[in-house]
């Protein structure tokens, strides 16, 4: 379990850990991608995120969790990384990236230090959109 503390802004460290999550989704091991832990009594409580196909064409969903209500919006795999950093810091201190290989933290503490924490995956199996896409576009099963 490695562990990494990092002082750049966490803009700069926030675009590192998600490319490890396009890379999950490239390599068909991604199963989710969770924002928790918010800053104070914030309404919207995590950020769930996960792929899907429209119009033949794998993007991610991204469901707000509110204490009373449920928002999703559909995003490009690009374009989600703008949407998501929008959260870091305020009001979520981290995200958790879940892959079959291995489960990546991302956090800011207190005086907004990042670490980056590698721990042994949660999940057995990747999601099953990805699962899904790999079959259909390269007609064999994901690399990892």
């Amino acid at each position: 379990m490695a562990i990494k503390i990092n002082r750049m802004p966490f803009k700069e460290t926030f675009l590192e850990f998600y490319s490890k999550v396009k890379l999950s989704i490239e390599d068909g091991t991604f199963a989710k991608l969770t924002l928790a832990k918010t800053i104070g009594n914030s309404q919207l409580m995590n950020v769930y995120v996960r792929p899907i196909m429209d119009e033949e064409v794998l993007k991610l969903e991204l469901k707000f969790k509110f204490q009373q209500e449920e928002l999703f919006e559909i995003h490009s795999i690009d374009s989600a990384f703008s949407r998501l950093l929008e959260f870091i810091n305020n009001p979520f201190l981290s995200a958790i990236l879940f892959t079959t290989e291995f489960d990546l933290t991302y956090k800011l503490n207190k005086k907004r230090t990042v670490s980056v924490m590698e721990q042994f995956p949660s999940f057995t199996h990747a999601s099953p959109v990805i699962l899904e896409y790999f079959y259909s576009t390269n007609n064999t099963k994901p690399f990892k």
